[in-house]
């Protein structure tokens, strides 16, 4: 295989174990805000075993302090959103949402945004005490993470390009050779074009082929809406006129002689 294919799977592995890693963490969020939840509960209704000198709820990670159960709450919410919109860049959908809205994690930019984003959600989550699972799936993310910002440095914003599976098609679509090319092909300038370079791809030709300048290059401009006339011919005065169609009889012109001076007779 040649290279660009071996970087193609290695870049696809990454985006795989990326998306792999914002799962487990989507779903481990979910499990410590549930325990969070059940260990408030069990504070408020005195059947806790916490006492007055633990800075935490007991079983949780909530603060024991004004409102720290609304911001522990606020943030496994936010962790949630954040994992639910780096998936969706990842697997490019919609795409054009992110290339107005959000450029960062679009098509235009590299892995290393991404991997910063994972780097902050992961370095989050095992800043607090959690369980094993919540402890593995944040390390395993932070580690991604890492990876994803490598990626970016070395491939800086030809990642995407390179690890995007239509433009695999287009590119294996595109290997054999066509018929004719236009680097080739003379480019002029024309007021019938408004001034502009004319090219092939004011024809809907691809950079690949082209139709020339007989009937199927007018066909394909008159597609396009431009039209192409011939110049009106114009011929000098004392030209002969050129015959009309359809007529027989040709008039020559006629070729008169100077006229002859003769001398007038003397007067005698």
């Amino acid at each position: 295989m040649p290279a660009r294919s071996y970087v193609f799977y290695a870049l696809n592995a990454i985006r795989a174990f990326s998306v792999i890693g914002l799962l487990l963490v989507f779903s481990s969020s979910i499990v410590v805000l549930v325990h969070d939840v059940q260990a408030v509960n069990r504070s408020l209704s005195g059947n806790s075993n916490s006492t007055d000198s633990c800075d935490y709820i007991a079983d949780s990670t909530v603060p024991d302090q004004p409102a720290g159960v609304f911001w522990a709450v606020v943030n496994r919410l936010f962790i949630i959103f954040q994992v639910i919109f780096l998936i969706l860049a990842e697997v490019e959908w919609p795409i054009t949402f992110f290339d107005r809205f959000f450029p960062v994690l679009g098509s235009e930019f590299g892995l290393g945004a991404l991997g910063v984003f994972q780097c902050l959600i992961g370095a989050t989550i095992l800043s607090h005490h959690v369980d094993d699972f919540t402890l593995v799936a944040a390390f395993f993310l932070f580690s991604i993470g890492c990876v994803n910002i490598v990626a970016g440095l070395i491939f800086r914003e030809k990642a995407k390009p390179k690890r995007s599976i239509r433009a695999w098609r287009d590119d294996k679509n595109n290997a054999l050779p066509t018929s004719r090319a236009t680097s080739n092909m003379p480019s002029f300038r024309s007021s019938l074009f408004g001034g502009r370079k004319a090219d092939a791809s004011e024809f809907g030709v691809s950079d690949k082929a082209s139709f020339g300048f007989g009937r199927q290059g007018e066909k394909q401009a008159g597609l396009k809406g431009f039209l192409i006339s011939q110049p009106v011919e114009s011929l000098p005065r004392y030209a002969t006129p050129r015959p009309i169609s359809g007529m027989t009889d040709v008039v020559s012109p006629v070729h008169t002689s100077p006229p002859s001076f003769r001398s007038s007779p003397t007067a005698i």
